[in-house]
């Protein structure tokens, strides 16, 4: 998903300001055996069995599609589903007609009766579903478009024998018990499915697509379909993200979460209008041939967990081959809105850029494709999003943009590994993903363009520290979701490289990001890795800050001078401070301390911080002016800085006898808090 926009970063920078000007502060923004890519091998599948056939009605059937011959390739993943889709858009409508023909083989070991499928288009059916109730009707800065309502309708779905199975359909709202939302269903199978065994149904289902909001619809004769076909539920075998028992992963669409699914193989058939483009994940199987009026193209993917497509007569279309040490070989493919056009040799630096280092750091590319979509300024609630082999950028509403233009390509190119090759559960565990993508797109943009992050400005939006494996429509408030997952997960892993060394950071990450591709990790995965690399534990640290929403609160609690001309000392006496320090949030230790005296002379100094208080003496020929816990900002868990810094209470006399330098030192360091 695309990284906070630039305008939500101003508006709660200036509201920060604000805060701070009105005397609070809030401010935004080993690996030993795993050196190669985990490859799973491909479950060996029994024979598919169907559900026991029953008497077949009289009417004719449908006709539906039936499974073609296929690429071969070598399996990087356990290929849990096979999707075989055939689909028409129909623009005077804004819909889609499909058929669907779907394989599922067990993984588990207990036999399943009941197969559940997301239906994700029917998230924007009316105002009272789940994601439209939680979200308010707005998104990621976008808001549903008035009558921009869409749906998914499932006209027929069948056994191979051709035993309808509509009757046996059961919405199901496991999250809150919505009637209202019918995201994800259940069927009723006639006979279970043993481990390894496939079971295979024939759908077919209309869209009506939404007026573009979250990631889909159409918007003028633009279409983005992600998240757009009956897509099966992920059933975990035992030991999967430490689940113990195995079971069916199930939840509803909700306002804030994205996707979770499992590998497969998916041949997808797309006919369009003759005038339209269509852009879309894996590799065409064929040119686009016209047939019936209609453009047909087909595409192929294989160790992918979604599918998605875009299409518009509008595209301008460019392609270049590319390759390095860690990329074996990628046709990069830009559609492009006309607007941007001109700039289309930017988005092939950055998607370069992105594919070169992250192949380096987190495993090679193991894709033939990346396609990069630029929706048009009226598309951009589809923008700045991720799909297996293609993701979008920002719409183009600008003729010359910013650096925003890198930062989002870079960022969704992120995504190709931490949700696209490791599909963590994005329901359950989104920092996984996105906080690890943000981590990665920081260092990089860093690194090609000069630009870095301000990890202050965005700690102080953490107003709300909350666990970060916590279920996203848990997260309250709603803006919680976002100031955890993108920027306070960014910020814990930042805070392990500070603790360790940036050699051990890309070590660890490098073993967490190979031994777990194509095998759905989970946060405790990564906390292995850590403490494998760092041969310690890390405990502790994952207790506070990671599955609880522990924060350092570290405080200038009182500070008392003792002036010894006034106790009778003489001239050479020294003044004696004591500086009361505490930690009012989660424990961390080497916390530096930074002492500023009246003629300008500082002394650093670090607490352990193992007690939640302790008290500093210092002993110096000048009275102390202020002092400071952690100047540089460098501990960047903590989100609340107004009370890290305290002046000295000086009596009149005494600042008298310093006049000269008190002013200047007054003013420097007043200066510094407006930061």
């Amino acid at each position: 998903m695309k990284p906070l926009s630039l305008r939500y970063i101003i508006v709660f920078a200036a509201l920060s300001a604000l805060t701070l000007l009105g005397g609070g502060i809030g401010v935004l923004s080993g690996y030993g055996a795993e050196h190669s890519p985990a490859v799973l091998t491909a479950a060996v599948q029994k024979e598919a069995k169907s559900p026991a056939a029953l008497p077949k009605p009289k009417a004719v059937q449908p006709v539906l599609p039936e499974s073609t011959p296929l690429p071969v390739s070598k399996a990087l993943s356990q290929r849990v589903v096979e999707y075989h889709i055939d689909v028409q858009l129909l623009p005077d409508t804004t819909s889609l007609r499909a058929t669907e023909t779907v394989t599922w083989t067990h993984p588990g070991l207990k036999p399943v009766q009941e197969l559940y499928f997301h239906l994700y288009p029917n998230a924007f059916a009316s105002e009272d579903t789940t994601f439209m109730k939680e979200s308010g009707g707005e998104l990621r800065g976008d808001a549903m478009p008035a009558n921009g309502f869409g749906s998914m309708t499932l006209t027929d779905l069948r056994t191979t024998e051709g035993v309808s199975l509509m009757q046996r359909l059961q919405y199901v709202q496991p999250d809150d018990g919505n009637v209202n939302d019918k995201t994800l269903v259940k069927v009723h199978l006639p006979q279970p499915v043993n481990g390894g065994e496939s079971v295979t149904l024939k759908v077919q289902f209309e869209v009506k697509l939404p007026k573009i909001f979250a990631r889909m619809g159409s918007a003028g004769n633009f279409v983005m379909a992600g998240q757009w076909f009956p897509k099966l539920s992920v059933y975990e075998p035992a030991g999967t993200r430490g689940v113990q028992e195995e079971g069916w992963n199930l939840h509803q669409y909700h306002g804030t979460s994205e996707f979770y699914s499992d590998f497969g193989i998916y041949n997808v058939t797309i006919s369009v209008p003759p005038n339209y483009i269509v852009g879309a994940s894996g590799f065409p199987v064929k040119s686009a041939k016209l047939k019936q009026d209609q453009k047909v193209y087909q595409f192929y993917a294989d160790d992918v967990h979604d599918f998605a497509w875009a299409a518009s007569p509008d595209f301008v279309v460019a392609e270049e081959a590319f390759s390095t040490d860690h990329v074996p070989g990628v046709r990069i493919k830009l559609y492009l809105d006309p607007l941007h056009k001109h700039l289309q040799e930017r988005y092939f630096q950055a998607a370069k850029a992105a594919l070169t280092n992250f192949s380096k750091w987190y495993g090679p590319y193991p894709y033939s494709t990346l396609s990069i979509v630029v929706p048009p300024k009226e598309g951009n609630g589809a923008g700045g999003m991720e799909y297996p082999t293609l993701v979008t950028a920002f719409g183009a509403a600008e003729a010359s943009p910013g650096t925003s233009l890198e930062r989002t390509v870079i960022h969704e190119i992120g995504h190709q590994y931490f949700y696209g090759m490791l599909a963590s559960n994005e329901f359950e565990e989104a920092w996984l993903d996105e906080s690890f993508t943000s981590y990665a797109e920081d260092r990089l943009m860093e690194q090609e363009y000069g630009v870095s992050s301000n990890h202050v400005l965005q700690a102080s939006l953490v107003t709300s520290s909350q666990p970060l494996d916590l279920e996203t429509w848990k997260y309250t408030p709603a803006d919680s979701y976002a100031r955890n997952v993108y920027i306070r997960g960014k910020l814990v892993l930042k805070d392990i490289e500070q603790q360790v060394g940036t050699k051990t950071m890309d070590t660890l990450m490098a073993a967490y990001t190979r031994k777990f591709r194509f095998r759905h990790p989970s946060t405790a995965d990564f906390q292995k890795i850590v403490e494998k690399v760092t041969k310690k534990s890390w405990q502790a640290y994952f207790d506070q800050y990671v599955y609880s929403g522990g924060s350092p609160d570290f405080s200038i609690d009182h500070i008392k001078i003792s002036d010894p001309k006034k106790e009778g000392g003489d001239d050479n006496a020294r003044y004696e401070s004591s500086v009361a320090v505490s930690n009012k949030g989660n424990q961390y230790g080497d916390v530096p301390i930074k002492f500023t005296f009246l003629d300008g002379y500082t002394v650093q100094q670090f607490w352990n911080g193992t007690e939640k208080e302790t008290t500093f003496q210092l002993a110096y020929k000048a009275p102390l002016l202020s002092a400071e816990i952690d100047p540089d900002h460098s501990i960047l868990l903590e989100s609340k800085h107004l009370n890290n810094f305290r002046l000295a209470e000086l009596e009149r006399k005494t600042l008298s006898r310093w006049t000269l330098s008190a002013t200047k030192l007054l003013e420097t360091l007043l200066g510094t808090l407006v930061w």
